[in-house]
């Protein structure tokens, strides 16, 4: 079996969840002899991948005669428009690191325009496409190849914008990828409801795929600290729900202020962020350590005595698990996909601070529910292993193939 996959992003290219999703799904795969061919927009021209045929759409052009406008930007495809637009600044302050286009619809037409000539020059059997970013991709190529189409729904305009101002444009990307495509996976059934609600989808169209976690590379950091540590990892932006996890900091503060907060990511809201701690008067106890990756995420994991996910809607939600896998105990969002899968944690509405406050404190008082979420956190999540969703998408494309 061979797939084309499409992916916005690829370790060790990435900026979020879509980028480490892709790198799991891609190894589960591997597992199951499948060999895929998995294209970019943009990256180095020597990046190179073990499991995978790694292909950067912008160096696949070099040495031929076709020429596709250059662009030059930053994509922040999680976020929504409006932010984008207002985050231009973070070119400015960083230009060494920027990844992809100003103009973030032109990059994805160029994409798109080049996926065309991937599908006339690549082997494969079926096109699996992540995310609206490259579902005009994965439909240039079942146009060019006649070869089923997969889309992969990681997030919805729904959910980076918290269902309010919903971009059009996006949107109505997101629509016809789902209805061109053969089949929809959906990483929950949370964002299954969403796909057949707002995007007009039949239900029996939508596969749900949960994500899973990569145990391959488990490291144990010695760590010393005499603080309670509260962590809170993930893009700083509307949809992640960092202000609700401030105003639950200051009613933790207000029975124990010995207790410290950090704040991992960047994101639009991390400004606002950052005021806001100093208006309510507890900046000595947040820490904001900005963008982490690697060895530097998993750090921070085994610092912390919690870890807590208030997103405002996640269609699934990988970070609970690495922190189950580092022996953390968590506290995620009920308005979450993970949510329908994990036992082991203790669950809350996003908006219910005093409900967010009193469970921290809990984990950090009662010694005994901590030490049973720690333990039973870790046995849990090793069932979320990546070939498991693998071999479901595996069963999607032979189903496909079939027909």
């Amino acid at each position: 079996m061979k797939v084309l996959m499409f992916g916005w992003e690829f370790p060790p290219i990435y900026s979020g969840g879509l980028g480490t999703a892709c790198y799991g799904l891609t190894k589960g795969l591997e597992h199951h002899n499948v060999a895929v061919t998995f294209v970019m927009p943009k990256g180095p021209e020597n990046i190179t991948s073990k499991h995978v045929k790694l292909l950067v759409a912008e160096n696949y052009f070099k040495n031929t005669k076709i020429r596709i406008k250059k662009i030059d930007s930053i994509l922040m495809p999680y976020l929504t428009i409006e932010s984008y637009e207002k985050n231009l600044y973070l070119e400015k302050q960083s230009p060494s690191k920027n990844l992809y286009g100003r103009n973030i619809f032109e990059e994805i037409y160029r994409f798109s325009e080049r996926a065309k000539i991937v599908a006339q020059t690549e082997e494969f059997d079926i096109i699996h496409a992540h995310d609206w970013m490259t579902f005009r991709a994965g439909i240039n190529a079942k146009k060019i190849s006649n070869k089923p189409l997969v889309v992969h729904v990681h997030a919805t305009s729904f959910d980076r914008s918290g269902g309010t101002n919903i971009n059009q444009y996006v949107y109505d990307i997101e629509r016809k990828g789902m209805h061109e495509a053969d089949k929809v996976i959906a990483v929950s059934n949370y964002t299954k409801t969403i796909i057949v609600r707002h995007y007009g989808v039949s239900p029996d169209k939508v596969e749900v795929v949960h994500n899973a976690v990569d145990f391959s590379e488990e490291q144990t950091y010695r760590i010393e600290k005499t603080d309670k540590i509260v962590l809170f990892l993930g893009r700083i932006t509307l949809q992640k729900g960092p202000d609700y996890f401030i105003e639950a900091a200051k009613k933790v503060l207000e029975r124990d202020p010995n207790v410290k907060f950090v704040v991992v990511g960047s994101g639009d809201m991390e400004p606002k962020m950052i005021e806001k701690t100093a208006e309510l008067g507890i900046s000595k106890n947040i820490l904001f350590a900005g963008f982490l990756t690697g060895e530097d995420v998993s750090r921070a994991y085994q610092m912390a005595d919690i870890y807590v996910m208030p997103s405002v809607s996640e269609p699934f939600g990988i970070t609970p698990l690495e922190a189950m896998k580092s022996g953390t105990p968590v506290i995620i969002s009920k308005q979450s996909g993970v949510s329908e899968v994990v036992d082991h944690c203790l669950k809350v509405d996003f908006w219910d601070t005093d409900d967010i406050a009193s469970k921290i404190l809990a984990l950090l008082y009662y010694e005994t529910l901590h030490k049973t979420l720690k333990e039973h956190g870790q046995i849990e999540v090793k069932k979320f292993n990546w070939d498991i969703p693998a071999g479901k998408c595996l069963k999607i494309y032979n189903d496909l193939l079939k027909k």
